[in-house]
């Protein structure tokens, strides 16, 4: 469903408060807010799980980037993880103020084998992907619910920093080749949020643009870091994990006004120049 937006948020200097700050999104949101007053909150300042605290100023506009999103651990600990991503999302909606709430592929099945377009059915397999759904319904009518997936960053835990770590350490890595998806670079997503705002409150798809398979990712994240690591393919099934995995999450947008996002390989290029500019 879609809400004509009459805050205009982009349009005014505004106070922007950022959950999950600490993590790789936040820290890409911080950046590209920058020129804007930005609270930041983790874990330590507000577990967005709880009422939030009373000395927090209401903002203008909140970036909620704070989830639960140890995809296994959800299948062991459900209540904890709805308690995160609904519960949470829910506490942050009565702040009363526009929000942007960060979605996931795992909202649908995996089954089909064309891009998922926002009008699609969902169809979660995981606890994890039900709660994030459920985050959805919980941001209410005053939001912009972004779609994205198989994040990456130049800092927080995320596969391509593991693929570097093990890259360095071995000779070979076994990567699964019987999943589909869309790697995308935090930083083109956050500048992405910011034309996001301007548009009406609605559901949106904001993905790199190609796919690959995970394999693929890993042969590119060695190739473009001058790392001679081969990557043997390996099934899902192998790896014998809680949570079942979706095996094609490719995300396109069926609305024209939806940012598009640069290939994955120039997210690669960008996250790997950040690294480097970090030293990490």
């Amino acid at each position: 469903m879609e809400h004509t937006s009459t805050d205009s948020v982009a349009a005014r200097p505004h106070r922007v408060l950022i959950t999950g700050s600490a993590g790789q999104l936040g820290h890409a949101l911080a950046e590209a807010f920058a020129s804007d007053e930005i609270t930041g909150v983790d874990l330590a300042e507000w577990n967005v799980a709880e009422p939030a605290p009373s000395w927090l100023r209401a903002p203008d506009l909140v970036l909620h980037a704070a989830a639960w999103t140890d995809v296994d651990g959800a299948e062991a600990d459900c209540m904890g993880a709805e308690r995160a991503n609904v519960g949470g999302t829910s506490n942050v909606a009565a702040l009363g103020t526009p929000l942007v709430y960060y979605s996931s592929d795992y909202v649908f099945s995996g089954t089909k084998r064309t891009p998922y377009l926002e009008s699609d059915a969902t169809g979660p397999r995981s606890v994890y992907g039900r709660t994030k759904l459920g985050g959805e319904q919980a941001a209410g009518e005053r939001a912009w619910i972004v779609r994205s997936s198989w994040l990456f960053g130049a800092t927080g835990h995320n596969f391509l920093r593991t693929m570097l770590r093990l890259g360095a350490e071995r000779d070979e890595v076994a990567v699964v080749d019987d999943q589909r998806g869309c790697p995308t670079y935090v930083g083109h997503l956050a500048e992405a949020t910011r034309r996001i705002i301007q548009l009406p409150f609605s559901t949106y798809h904001v993905a790199a643009d190609g796919d690959c398979s995970w394999k693929e990712f890993a042969e590119a994240i060695f190739e473009e870091a001058g790392l001679p690591c081969r990557v043997r393919a390996t099934a899902t099934a192998d790896l014998n994990r809680p949570a079942p995995r979706p095996a094609y999450s490719v995300l396109r947008s069926e609305k024209p006004e939806t940012p598009r996002l640069p290939h994955w390989r120039e997210g690669l290029r960008a996250c790997l120049s950040e690294i480097k500019r970090l030293g990490q």
